[in-house]
């Protein structure tokens, strides 16, 4: 039983018959709030590597997706694509440049659609308006962190929630599918915080959510310096927390899909929390708490 909508789900709904598998590439972006379009020094949690680790080494677009492919291949010779461009602001640059790397991307035999991963504050309209004409199915994945504020003020992110809010309606209207990114545990939020920015993302035209805890990163300003208010969850601390954004996912929006949990830094980068768990080892043992949940 699957407890709430996983992103599986959405996938089987937006490519009916079809097996889909992201591939990540590095269309060689920069960040506006690194290069001083709105910010340097970027948000205080970030190092892009710790989730993108093969970001010094960009190359072309086409043949990365064909090198990943292969990885995949053979196992999967039916596999389809997704051409994922996670690495810093994916809408960020010559609007020309960027649509050519798209449509580069959607040029590779298999690849079936985009998943176009940028900040709420660098998606101008005719840009969007351009990706909607792709003829292809695009999923834009925002990183919105936290609903409030104060907290992003914090941490340097130099967007608002209320600019979330107006690109996932522009998006949306646009017949764009759309994600949000949020981040659990930031200076700031308390836990009825954090819920109440799950609440808040419910009542958005978004398709799904991914979610994961607080990581500090070797280097970054939060691990160098750490606010004497920042605590960092335990696993148990973040079960409790995730079973209560299921709830509330369920009873609030059931059609969202929920992609993830959990982050996991290299090692090598990461300062803490250091739980020894697997992205697939934290699902389950959440699973395993929803059904106990049920059963009682």
């Amino acid at each position: 039983m699957p407890y709430y909508r996983d992103y599986s789900s959405l996938l089987a709904e937006l490519f009916p018959g079809r097996k889909m598998q992201k591939l990540t590439i590095n269309g060689g972006f920069s960040c506006p709030n690194r290069d001083g379009t709105i910010g340097r020094g970027g948000c205080a949690y970030c190092d892009n590597r710790s989730f993108s680790p093969a970001l010094s080494s960009p190359g072309n677009v086409a043949a990365q997706l064909e090198a990943a492919k292969r990885f995949f291949a053979r196992k999967y010779p039916q596999m389809r694509y997704l051409a994922y461009f996670q690495s810093y602001t994916s809408t960020h640059g010559d609007p020309e440049r960027l649509l050519a790397l798209y449509r580069e991307a959607l040029a590779v035999e298999g690849v079936d659609g985009l998943i176009i991963g940028t900040r709420p504050d660098c998606v101008p309209q005719p840009l969007l308006q351009q990706i909607a004409r792709l003829n292809t199915t695009v999923l834009m994945e925002y990183g919105a962190e936290s609903s409030h504020n104060s907290t992003l003020e914090r941490v340097n992110r130099c967007h608002t929630w209320e600019q979330t809010v107006d690109a996932v309606r522009r998006s949306a209207a646009l017949g764009l599918h759309v994600g949000l990114h949020f981040i659990m545990g930031l200076p700031g939020d308390t836990r009825e915080m954090m819920l109440e920015t799950v609440r808040r993302a419910c009542d958005l035209p978004v398709s799904s959510l991914k979610f994961h805890q607080l990581q500090l990163i070797k280097g970054t300003p939060l691990a160098t310096a750490p606010p004497d208010d920042l605590r960092l969850f335990s696993v148990e601390e973040y079960l409790d927390l995730c079973a209560e954004i299921v709830a509330i996912v369920n009873s609030r929006a059931p059609r969202i899909a929920i992609e993830r949990f959990t982050s996991s830094a290299p090692a090598e980068m990461l300062v803490a929390p250091r739980w020894g768990l697997k992205n697939y080892q934290f699902t389950n043992l959440l699973r395993n708490r929803l059904a106990a949940a049920q059963r009682s």
